[in-house]
């Protein structure tokens, strides 16, 4: 008997004809099954059988089957172009050939449903891209991108730039709170006059000089701040100072439902003054977007499209 063919070197093509064979029990309807000649499927046959060393197929004129080995041989094969098969599905999807790095600057704990959706639905469609996601507030994202320095950033704005893009997302609330031992805790509804007095807790970025971020064009609006009694540039360590009565300070709202819930913030309604600043997704005119982020964009529009009121 022939030595065996090692297995690595195996035609596959042999197997598959093989395959075609056992599952329409005949040479002849294998044949046409493959758009070959009924020799050549019957040539490989032999050279398979010839190649494991062992009888596959009975065949006469009066019968045709598997051998026991020929049965076992054939399951394995059918699971070998399973698994083919499969491998074919998973390369159809030509985004996940994708490769590359989308760099985001965002705000600090940004609580949007739109952007959370953007995130999840492009991972799916782009697996192969890697996410670096920078926390900056607006002010330090917008010197970024006006240097080129960053690509796409996420900031909270008064008004638009006029020397970058600025496209309008929604618009994010605020409120003024104070903490559960502040004497206008449980208050339904205050006047600025009210609140005027109160030490204020203010992002420490917000305290020195013009910046963009929008807590302080609202303070200042509101004339509120004279006494500025804790800051910091967490949103975590302002929301913590606020609930332990240092002070009152603004917050978006979104940001702290889940305080408000358990009572440790109280939201100070201001009497027929609604707050707000406007999320925009900023980039630079100047600078042509990387592949990924193009994309982020497209799926961030198409959203918007779709859902015009998720924020």
């Amino acid at each position: 008997m022939p030595a065996r063919t090692p297995l690595g070197d195996m035609n596959l093509n042999l197997l598959r004809t093989f395959c075609a064979i056992a599952e329409e029990k005949s040479i002849t309807r294998a044949a046409k099954r493959l758009s070959l000649s009924q020799p050549s499927v019957t040539v490989a046959l032999q050279r398979l059988e010839e190649q494991l060393g062992c009888q596959l197929v009975f065949r006469d004129s009066r019968r045709f089957g598997l051998t026991l080995r020929g049965e076992k041989v054939y399951q394995e094969c059918a699971e070998i172009f399973r698994c083919v098969d499969r491998i074919s599905d998973l390369t159809e999807d030509r985004n996940a050939e994708e490769f590359g790095e989308l760099r985001l600057q965002t705000l600090s704990t940004l609580n949007s449903t739109l952007i959370d959706e953007t995130i999840r639905l492009y991972h799916q469609r782009y697996p192969s891209i890697t996410w670096l996601v920078d926390v900056q507030n607006s002010q330090d994202t917008v010197r970024r991108i006006t240097q080129e320095k960053a690509g796409l950033g996420i900031c909270l704005l008064t008004k638009p730039i006029i020397t970058l893009d600025c496209k309008l997302l929604f618009r994010e609330e605020f409120v003024v709170f104070c903490g559960a031992e502040h004497p206008l805790y449980g208050q339904a509804e205050v006047t600025v006059r009210d609140l005027a007095r109160e030490p204020f807790i203010a992002f420490e970025c917000a305290t020195e000089g013009f910046g963009l971020e929008p807590m302080i064009m609202l303070r200042e609006g509101l004339g509120l701040g004279n006494r500025i009694s804790g800051s910091s540039r967490s949103l975590e360590e302002v929301r913590r100072m606020i609930s332990l009565g240092l002070g009152i300070g603004l917050l978006p709202l979104m940001s702290v439902a889940e305080e408000v819930e358990k009572g440790r913030l109280w939201p100070l309604r201001i009497t027929d003054q609604p707050l707000g600043a406007d999320v925009f997704l900023v980039s630079n005119p100047l600078t042509p977007f990387t592949p990924p982020e193009r994309r982020f964009v497209e799926l961030l529009d198409e959203l918007r499209v779709l859902y015009p009121d998720m924020i």
